[in-house]
């Protein structure tokens, strides 16, 4: 008897077996995307990794493809390889200089050890739900130790490194590590607070400019105190090459003063100065010594 004729004489004994098959085959096969890291859980317990996450491994050399296993007896759970977000929400922190601030922060981590993460939160919803108030937590003692003003320096880039830091010893115990924290917005609170603030910023960049204006006098006084001796030297040397030309220049100079010579300014009045040709005050205008 042929196979047409036994599955048109039983076909839905067939079309069961069929089915029971494809249910079959199934549950042996998965395919493990290049995202992915699977845990394999045999009757509650886990048995292999596959296409786990390996630090400094190029995309597209793990174990990624089919991978077979045990039908019913084992079951597959997939954890994410890509870096993962965790949002903390909003917090009010005290800075050391008694700012009430509200802070919203995340930190990025990723999954590098899936059993760890099995056994201790099973998903990865839970790590998330973990790391959230440990953030929290960390990032409050440390904003706690340092003025509202580190936050808008370079300082703040040690902040980050050391709430990392705090975060990762937490985030170890659920398979995890933290690849960073950011700090999103450090806003004061609306109201006295943020005008008080603004306020005490003003007055502080004041007096800066004020020390700086000090600085740059005096520095100008300095400057101008070494041209005047340099210039004095300079004409004591030219006064004993030359007296005579030393007596002249210095007779141009004075005249150049008084007469106004050099005033720019139009709305100074003119003024008249009658002087006798033969005064001694006006003898390099006569040639005479």
């Amino acid at each position: 008897m042929s196979i047409v004729s036994r599955v048109a004489r039983n076909p839905i004994g067939y079309i069961i077996l069929a089915v029971v098959l494809l249910i079959v085959i199934f549950s042996t096969f998965s395919i493990v995307p290049e995202t992915r890291q699977a845990v394999i859980v045999r009757f509650g317990e886990p048995v292999r990794i596959v296409n786990r996450f390996e630090p400094g491994e190029q995309f597209g050399s793990g174990s990624a493809g089919l991978m077979a296993h045990i039908p019913f007896a084992e079951r597959v759970v997939w954890i994410d390889r890509r870096i993962q977000n965790v949002e903390m929400e909003r917090q009010q922190v005290l800075s050391t200089d008694q700012l009430r601030l509200q802070v919203d922060a995340f930190a990025r981590y990723r999954i590098v050890d899936p059993l760890q993460m099995y056994i201790s939160a099973r998903t990865e919803d839970r790590v998330s739900a973990a790391l959230r108030p440990i953030l929290a937590s960390s990032l409050r003692n440390e904003l706690g130790r340092r003025p509202f003003a580190a936050l808008l320096s370079p300082e703040r880039g040690q902040v980050m490194d050391n709430i990392q830091e705090s975060l990762n010893l937490a985030a170890r115990q659920y398979g995890a590590e933290i690849v960073d924290v950011r700090i999103k917005r450090a806003d004061l609170p609306e109201g006295q607070p943020l005008d008080s603030a603004y306020t005490r910023m003003r007055s502080a960049r004041e007096q800066e400019a004020l020390t700086i204006e000090a600085q740059g006098a005096k520095q100008a006084q300095i400057i101008r105190a070494e041209a005047d001796a340099e210039a004095a030297r300079t004409y004591a040397e030219a006064y004993g090459a030359d007296p005579d030309f030393y007596d002249f220049y210095r007779a141009m100079e004075s005249y150049r003063t008084t007469f106004g010579i050099d005033r720019n300014n139009e709305n100074q009045g003119e003024s008249s100065i009658i002087m006798s040709p033969y005064n001694e005050y006006l003898r390099q205008f006569r040639g005479q010594r």
